[in-house]
């Protein structure tokens, strides 16, 4: 079983981070730490004779190495009341995946099984379900396995660490992971 977290955080070290940190603590897996990475938003040639443009960025590295995973770990923090701007242009990017030739990605992907970790600070065990249910109908649109969530109540750096139910089920997946 081998293990991708891609980490959404604009923050280093922020609490989505962290509490994913918890998750895999102990765990051998590959970070993909978006903010790190150039992933250029594209134009959407899908329906175009040609298709996609070839871009010059870090996509195709991201996905790469996406592929050679069993278990994704999506890890973003909410922002306005969705998922962060890094993780939507990487998940807007399947779309070109999708078109490619030179493998079946949705059948690749139809392989994996897909956890989600999210942060947020106005009520997000509420406001951030619509989140959660963003990377359901993904994750069904694909045919990954949708698996688990964790929904963890932080603001300010840091905070993560006062919510002990999310602390608890991050120590819960870490056992889960281990084994």
């Amino acid at each position: 079983m081998k293990i991708a977290a891609i980490i959404g955080s604009s923050r280093a070290d922020g609490n989505t981070q962290q509490l994913t940190e918890l998750a895999l603590k102990g765990v051998d897996y590959t970070p993909i730490i978006l903010k790190e990475k150039q992933i250029i938003p594209i134009d959407d040639l899908r329906h175009a004779a040609g298709g996609f443009e070839p871009v010059a960025d870090d996509y195709e590295n991201v996905i790469d190495t996406v592929l050679e995973h069993d278990i994704l770990l999506f890890s973003t923090p909410v922002y306005c009341y969705g998922m962060s701007g890094l993780m939507k242009n990487f998940v807007d990017r399947w779309s070109q995946s999708l078109r490619d030739d030179r493998f079946a990605f949705k059948k690749e992907m139809s392989q994996k099984t897909a956890y989600v970790i999210t942060c947020g600070g106005d009520q997000p065990r509420i406001k951030a379900l619509p989140l959660i249910q963003q990377f359901q109908y993904i994750c069904d649109f694909m045919g990954v396995s949708f698996a688990e969530y964790i929904i963890g109540t932080a603001n300010a750096p840091h905070d993560i660490l006062k919510d002990e139910r999310a602390l608890a089920e991050a120590k819960r997946w870490n056992k889960l992971f281990l084994k």
